[in-house]
């Protein structure tokens, strides 16, 4: 059907290396750079804002405990049956969410910011750019492990796993749907870098990034192999619906009171 065919292969061993009974693993090696890239972006922002750089530290000791709670209890509900029948993979198992890693690094981050008494919104604000370039470096782990691997296809485009320690099923063209999720990262990347000197009051650019983010999650999920959740949707899409739900109502909002707020000044000043 097609006369040209884009066949990428990856014959990458997810394992770097394995020192002793320690497996040093591209994907925890992507993760840890991503963690870096959104503390120092944020640490950069928050200087350059003329916060004190400690509070973006501060507030990454938070969020980054909860990220990773959150992105493994996700993913533990998603495979609950599996873990069921095998509960002691529960505590030092493999397998992680990235909407999971967002939810609860955010809730934790907002605790901490209590707890501190941090400017929460104006640092998120800060944050989301670099959290997004993190998800991003992130699914460069996800494409070597092979995790999120896409539908089988037919089609022009796919790729291809064949080193024998890869998740996705080794010799069967898959869609790139992890390719589709890395360049609406780049593409909610570059919206958030237009968005973050106009979009007001502190917080509304975190909400714009996780309702685009998020937004794009649901669409390409439906390119990505994986058993429905609810309603025929993965559980992914579940929560991204869910997410949206409440973001999309709070930035409506936003806008319609920072222009009536603007209309407020304006009819003052005359």
């Amino acid at each position: 059907r097609y006369k040209e065919k884009v066949l990428v292969t990856i014959n990458i061993d997810p394992t770097i290396v394995h020192v002793g009974g320690f497996a040093i693993r591209w994907y925890s090696l992507m993760i840890m750079l991503a963690a870096l890239v959104g503390v120092l972006w944020t640490w950069r922002a928050a200087k350059k804002a003329g916060i004190p750089g400690d509070h973006a530290y501060t507030l990454a000791m938070w969020a980054i405990p909860g990220g990773i709670v959150g992105s493994r209890l996700v993913h533990i509900l998603d495979q609950f049956g599996y873990y069921a029948s095998n509960p002691s993979s529960i505590i030092g198992g493999q397998g992680e969410a990235i909407i999971g890693a967002v939810l609860g690094g955010t809730l934790s981050a907002w605790i901490g910011s209590r707890v501190h008494k941090l400017p929460f919104g104006r640092l998120v604000d800060m944050a989301a750019p670099g959290l997004v370039l993190a998800q991003f470096i992130g699914r460069i782990g996800c494409t070597i492990n092979g995790d999120s691997v896409g539908l089988q296809t037919s089609g022009p485009l796919a790729i291809i796993y064949t080193n024998p320690n890869s998740y996705a099923p080794l010799g069967v063209p898959t869609l790139p749907a992890v390719w589709y999720e890395m360049a609406w990262d780049l593409a909610v990347f570059a919206a958030l870098l237009m968005l973050r000197r106009r979009l007001r009051p502190d917080g509304s650019l975190f909400l714009a990034y996780l309702a685009m983010y998020n937004t794009g999650r649901f669409f390409i999920d439906f390119y990505r192999a994986g058993q429905p959740w609810l309603f025929g949707l993965h559980q992914a899409q579940i929560l991204a619906l869910l997410v949206l739900a409440v973001t999309i109502p709070l930035l409506a909002a936003r806008v319609r009171w920072q222009g009536a707020q603007s209309v407020g000044d304006a009819a003052a000043s005359n």
